[in-house]
């Protein structure tokens, strides 16, 4: 699955390998307790991402973070986390195997995620994540650069985001 699904006029659409991905649910006034326990100061600001080494995170509501670590921290991870949780309460909910991250790479990038997403992606920055749509599919959109995109989508719905994205790239390497 690490292999480029389409690649066309420089940009690449490409599955990425698995990651530990948590979700977290804990009130705003308890993140210091929450970055001690992942290792990153985490962003309070909606949208906001923040990142360190293999470690990331997004703030995508008030009181809710998406967490990424590369897999063999995952462990580590729950278990500061369930220290922790004496203290301070919070939900953290290992997501790992539910999604698939699909990355967008390239100078069309955002005209080839604007087929399916509505956002208007170049109010966008980079080092930001958003929950939206792609198409019918629910997905968290992060922006990593200019031209670099990642969706995070179920994997129930991967076909059907995969397969969009497809026919959008041989649509905008056709020129329609």
């Amino acid at each position: 699955m690490n292999a480029p699904v389409k690649s066309f006029d420089g940009i690449t659409v490409s599955v990425q390998p698995p990651v530990a991905r948590l979700n977290l649910r804990i009130a705003p006034a308890d993140l210091a307790a929450a970055s001690a326990a992942f290792g990153l100061p985490l962003p309070g600001k909606i949208g906001q991402g923040a990142a360190k080494g293999d470690h990331a995170a997004w703030c995508l509501g008030p009181d809710e973070w998406l967490l990424h670590a590369a897999e063999a921290d995952q462990a580590a991870i729950t278990a500061a986390f369930a220290k922790a949780r004496a203290t301070t309460p919070h939900s953290l909910t290992v997501i790992s195997d539910r999604e698939i991250t699909i990355a967008i790479v390239g100078p069309r990038a955002q005209e080839l995620l604007s087929v399916g997403c509505p956002l208007d992606l170049a109010r966008m920055a980079p080092g930001t994540a958003k929950r939206t749509l792609f198409d019918s599919a629910q997905v968290v959109l992060i922006r990593d650069a200019d031209d670099g995109f990642r969706i995070e989508v179920w994997r129930s719905f991967f076909p059907h985001v995969s397969e969009l994205l497809d026919i959008a790239t041989r649509e905008l390497a056709a020129g329609l």
